[in-house]
C-alpha cells in the first residue's frame, strides 16, 4: 500500500495548526512528549509567529497556553545556528517577562516549557531526545533541594524544578527509524512526513487526515513548494560549505601548513560545525579539535 505523503510539520505549524479546529494535532504531539494529557487553551501570537516569505533562518515557532496556564514554546529550526542554546535560553526568558504584569508577585511567574525540533546536529550527543530541567543539588550532602509543605500548597507544585523553565530538544536527524513507543511515531512523522496505518499516537490520525499534500489548494501548493525550495537551497549551501572546507584542508595538508589547518578549524567552529564534524573533515581526533578551539577561547 502506498504511504500518503503529508506536508511537513513546520509548514503546517506556520499555516494550519494555529486554527482551533486543528488544536488536537498539537495536543497529541505535546501529550506524547510530556507524558500527560495536554489541552490547549489558546495560541498566543507574537511578531516571530507572523508568516513571512523572507525567512532566512527557516525557523517556525508557536507559543501555546495550555489548560494549566503553562506557556509552551514549540520551535522548529531547519538550519544551523552556532549560538542556538543561547537562543533557547533567551526565548524562554523573554516569554516569562512578557507574560507577567507589572507589580505582580513573583509567584505569578508562569511555567515555561521550551521544545526545539532541530533538523540539524545541535550540540554533541548520541540520543535524539533530550530533556533539561533545573535541579539544585547539595555540593556536600548530595541531596536535592525541595519545596516546603507550605510552598507546595501555595504554588501547587511538588518539586522545585516544576517552577523553572524546562527544555526539550528533539534531534530529528539522529532518529534512526526504529519505533519503540508513541513518541517515536511522532518523530518518524517529523522526519518523513508520513503516518503509517499502524501508528496509534495521539494526534497522528488527525494529522494524516488533514495534512494530506493532495488537499492543498493551488495557491497553498505554490507556497509550499517555494518553502521546500528554500530548505533545499539551505541544505545545498551547507553541503557547499563542507566541500569548500574539505578543499581548504586538503590544500593546507598538501602544503604542510599546520597553521592554516588551525585557522580552518576555528573558522568552521565559528560557522557552527560541531567538533565531531570538524574532526571527521580534518581527520584529527575530537580531543585535538576541541583543544585548538579551547586554546583560542582562552586567549
Amino acid at each position: 500500500m502506498k504511504v500518503k505523503q503529508l506536508i511537513r510539520f513546520d509548514w503546517a505549524m506556520k499555516r494550519f495548526l494555529r486554527n482551533k479546529a486543528n488544536f488536537d494535532i498539537l495536543e497529541g504531539f505535546l501529550s506524547e512528549l510530556l507524558k500527560e494529557d495536554i489541552k490547549i487553551k489558546q495560541i498566543l501570537d507574537s511578531e516571530s509567529n507572523k508568516v513571512t516569505d523572507d525567512d532566512k533562518h527557516n525557523r517556525v515557532d508557536i507559543l501555546v497556553e495550555n489548560s494549566k496556564d503553562e506557556l509552551v514554546i514549540i520551535e522548529i529550526q531547519n538550519s544551523k545556528e552556532y549560538d542556538y542554546f543561547h537562543r533557547m535560553l533567551f526565548g524562554a526568558s523573554k516569554v516569562i517577562t512578557e507574560h507577567i504584569k507589572e507589580g505582580d508577585a513573583y509567584a505569578n511567574v508562569k511555567k515555561v516549557i521550551s521544545i526545539t525540533i532541530a533538523y540539524f546536529d545541535l550540540g554533541q550527543g548520541k540520543d535524539y531526545v533530550y530533556h533539561g530541567t533545573n535541579v539544585f543539588k547539595g555540593i556536600h550532602k548530595g541531596d536535592i533541594l525541595t519545596l516546603s509543605d507550605k510552598q507546595m500548597t501555595l504554588y501547587n507544585k511538588m518539586e522545585v524544578h516544576q517552577i523553572y523553565p524546562e527544555y526539550w530538544v528533539i534531534k530529528v536527524s539522529m532518529f534512526g527509524g526504529r519505533i519503540k513507543d508513541k513518541l517515536d511515531e511522532w518523530i518518524y512523522f517529523l522526519k518523513n512526513s508520513e503516518v503509517k496505518d499502524s501508528f496509534s499516537a495521539k494526534g497522528l490520525k488527525e494529522a494524516g487526515e488533514r495534512l494530506d499534500e493532495m488537499k492543498l489548494s493551488e495557491k497553498e501548493r505554490k507556497e509550499y513548494n517555494a518553502y521546500l525550495k528554500r530548505l533545499r537551497d539551505i541544505a545545498s549551501e551547507q553541503h557547499t560549505k563542507l566541500a569548500d572546507a574539505q578543499d581548504l584542508i586538503n590544500q593546507g595538508i598538501n602544503k604542510g601548513e599546520e597553521r592554516k589547518e588551525k585557522e580552518i578549524i576555528l573558522e568552521m567552529s565559528k560557522e557552527g560545525f560541531s567538533i565531531l564534524q570538524i574532526a571527521k573533515i580534518v581527520k584529527k581526533s575530537e580531543q585535538v579539535v576541541r583543544q585548538i578551539i579551547e586554546n583560542q577561547l582562552n586567549k
